[in-house]
């Protein structure tokens, strides 16, 4: 079987995935993933798309991922596999589309405005 590269977006976080039948193994940017990942959340996050599709032990994952923080990353990382997998065997879809896995989630941090303190956020007010 092919490598099957495939990406996942979260926020400002951008992840490029490498997949291929193995043992199980997932690797982002070097380290295990537990390791980069180091609370049960975020792991759970990360390995939430193989149960899913009950592939989980099936597939080794090679991880590149950069941008944002380590919830974004994570889920970055979730869609991006979710995908691949999809792209392998087109019958996992509908489980893992009523699961929630397959929508990109855009939404963004809103920007800071002029004249302001943050994006909403005004500059205190003083009567007197």
């Amino acid at each position: 079987m092919s490598v099957t590269n495939t990406s996942g977006r979260r926020k400002t976080a951008v992840a490029r995935i490498y997949l291929k039948a193995g043992s199980g193994n997932i690797t982002v940017n070097g380290k295990d993933y537990k390791e980069y990942f180091p609370t049960l959340p975020l792991q759970y996050i990360v390995t939430q798309s193989t149960e899913v599709a009950g592939a989980a032990g099936n597939y080794d994952v090679k991880v590149n991922v950069s941008g944002g923080g380590v919830k974004g990353q994570a889920e970055a990382v979730r869609l991006a596999i979710a995908k691949a997998l999809v792209e392998l065997d087109p019958e996992v879809k509908p489980a893992l589309r009523a699961k929630g896995l397959m929508t990109r989630d855009d939404r963004m941090v809103e920007r800071k405005k002029p004249g302001r303190k943050k994006a909403r956020r005004r500059f205190q007010f003083s009567k007197r």
